[in-house]
């Protein structure tokens, strides 16, 4: 057992309350990620102290190595608990684009994970960092994964990740508007008066024919490991608590907007042909599959404003409690970013 104190990383969210508070859940839960370690044949370094990061959403404690490297453990709330099972099953699916986790306890929602090296935004924002199109080669083989995973998405339904298909995301939304609290009454009856349209939209973006796959719904530049020694050119994506089934195209909402915000708006459309490059030869026109992402990053705010629902019980987020929710909700009568 590691004896020194951990460093505690609360964030901006000092006051919100996790399992983390609670002594007995602790000891269950670092005696747990201990004894996986040793299951894995890893060896915890006595001298240096654990970090821990508490969010509402998820617990995540470091444990230094003696090799230098380090593990992650992750708890994540019930509402996103798929999160352990769903990376046990992507290292089966996807090999080749994702961490492999040393356990995973799928019941209580635990993983442990191997470090995954340098993160896309450190490369990203270091001196001398490359141009814009960086962001290319990550979306192009983001989509290839999409495109593998399509196969397993009622098996990724079957694990826990929630479904936003088409068929079902209208409702979906008029659920959320229903009972998101942030949003005063004229303001949710605005809101529910435009189920119709989104209906619309989601019918739309169904004729298509594309099929649906596994979203990450929050892939940005920290939720993706740059290629390293070991694996040249590839990269990894991570942090899957988010995830959803649905569109695949809706995956660009939050990568489009991170990178407009970067580099200004004229680099998107790149970015969304170098994502669109493995989905092209299938029969749909190049205006069909810009259309159809047009209309996927819109009503991906629904599955964004869903997220804000996986919090752990009780955790709260302060005065704020809910309005990103609505944020989301309202975003999706905004011109989309692609």
């Amino acid at each position: 057992m590691n004896d020194l104190s951990p460093a505690l990383d609360l964030g901006d969210y000092a006051g919100t309350r996790t399992p983390w508070d609670d002594p007995d859940w602790r000891l269950r839960a670092l005696g747990w990620a201990a004894q996986a370690l040793r299951n894995a044949g890893l060896r915890e370094a006595k001298d240096q102290g654990r970090t821990v990061r508490v969010r509402p959403w998820s617990v995540l404690v470091r444990f230094p190595l003696e090799d230098g490297a380090g593990a992650w453990f992750k708890a994540n709330p019930p509402a996103s608990a798929f999160e352990a099972a769903l990376g046990d099953a992507l290292a089966r699916w996807v090999p080749e684009h994702v961490l492999h986790p040393y356990a995973v306890d799928a019941e209580r929602g635990w993983s442990l994970w191997p470090d995954g090296g340098t993160v896309f935004a450190d490369v990203l924002n270091a001196p001398g960092a490359p141009d814009p199109h960086a962001w290319e080669e990550p979306l192009r083989q983001y989509a290839t994964m999409q495109r593998a995973l399509i196969p397993y998405a009622d098996k990724a339904e079957a694990i826990g990740v929630p479904s936003v298909r088409s068929a079902v995301l209208a409702k979906t939304y008029e659920r959320m508007v229903t009972r998101c609290t942030a949003l005063d009454a004229q303001e949710r009856a605005a809101l529910l008066a435009r189920t119709g349209q989104v209906a619309d939209w989601c019918a739309e973006l169904e004729s298509f024919g594309m099929p649906d796959s596994l979203d990450h719904s929050d892939l940005h530049e920290a939720q993706i490991f740059a290629p390293g020694a070991a694996h040249p050119g590839r990269y990894a994506f991570f942090d899957w608590g988010d995830a959803v089934v649905g569109h695949p195209f809706s995956s660009l909402l939050v990568n489009a907007r991170a990178a407009r915000r970067r580099y200004g708006p004229d680099l998107l459309p790149r970015l969304r042909d170098a994502y669109l490059e493995p989905w092209t030869g299938e029969g749909h026109s190049a205006a069909e599959l810009r259309r159809a992402v047009s209309l996927a990053c819109r009503l991906g705010a629904v599955s964004r404003a869903g997220s804000w629902g996986r919090l752990f019980p009780g955790a709260g987020t302060g005065p704020g409690e809910g309005t990103d929710a609505a944020r989301w909700l309202r975003e999706l009568f905004a011109e989309p970013p692609l």
